[in-house]
């Protein structure tokens, strides 16, 4: 039978305690030892196993926001191995009120990358490229959205401070789920209407050289020649949208 005691409270810091409970520990005593921890700490966490489901929902349901995984952060019979942290401070607000549930909530659920493109097209329909520093293939310009930052005004800010090019970004084009992929994780790209420009733009462009080595107006042909084979399709895809009534979706660039 479980005991309260079995729970252990270690002061690890300055102000920072680490709870610990038992396999089979009900979330009661859990729940109490982190309250009574806060009462003397501004700052309580619990390292939990990856595997270890349960521990992970008493973790949460003890108020315990989740902070990141701790790679090789313990050893187990001398293997390093990972830890989830998790952790409350004193001011946080409590999971019963509503923001204090939300934030715990938000702590703890799915998270996806979200990357804004722009089509931008010459007078004859070409499609702005450019030439990447960090890989061989060419691709739209735009980048990833920041955290808390609208995917349109983020294709302009990128733009802006890649090329030097103050071009506000229309509406949204194609919707475009990339999935896990050499060490990514899978996003969404969004891809939205630059609308058309003279060729001339280009010698008001200033490239960041940092991450731009060219940029170039490109005929379809040209994309596909220059593109890898998923954005090639993207940029199809946009562009085959463009005359659309609503956003396209595509996988990958296919439909």
């Amino acid at each position: 039978m479980s005991d309260p005691a079995d729970v252990r409270v270690t002061t690890v810091a300055d102000g920072v305690a680490r709870v610990e409970w038992p396999a089979g520990q009900p979330i009661e005593d859990v729940q109490a030892a982190v309250a009574g921890a806060l009462g003397e700490h501004g700052r309580v966490e619990a390292w939990v196993s990856p595997d270890d489901r349960t521990g992970q929902r008493i973790a949460t349901w003890s108020g315990l926001r989740r902070e990141g995984v701790m790679r090789g952060g313990v050893s187990v019979d001398g293997v390093a191995d990972d830890r989830i942290v998790y952790a409350r401070l004193v001011d946080d607000l409590p999971a019963h009120e509503p923001e204090g549930f939300r934030a715990l909530l938000n702590s703890f659920l799915p998270r996806k990358r979200a990357i804004s493109q722009m089509l931008v097209r010459d007078r004859a329909q070409r499609v702005l490229l450019c030439r990447l520093t960090y890989k061989q293939d060419w691709d739209l310009p735009g980048g990833v959205v920041e955290v808390g930052e609208s995917p349109q005004l983020a294709v302009t800010r990128e733009v802006e401070e890649e090329l030097a090019l103050q071009i506000p970004a229309g509406r949204l084009l194609l919707t475009d789920w990339l999935p896990p992929w050499s060490g990514w994780d899978d996003a969404l790209c969004l891809v939205f209407d630059g609308g058309e420009h003279d060729p001339g733009v280009l010698d008001d462009m200033v490239r960041q050289e940092r991450e731009i080595r060219d940029a170039a107006f490109c005929t379809l042909e040209e994309v596909r020649e220059r593109c890898a084979d998923f954005t090639a399709r993207r940029v199809e895809s946009a562009v085959a949208n463009l005359t659309g009534g609503s956003p396209a979706y595509t996988e990958s660039g296919l439909g």
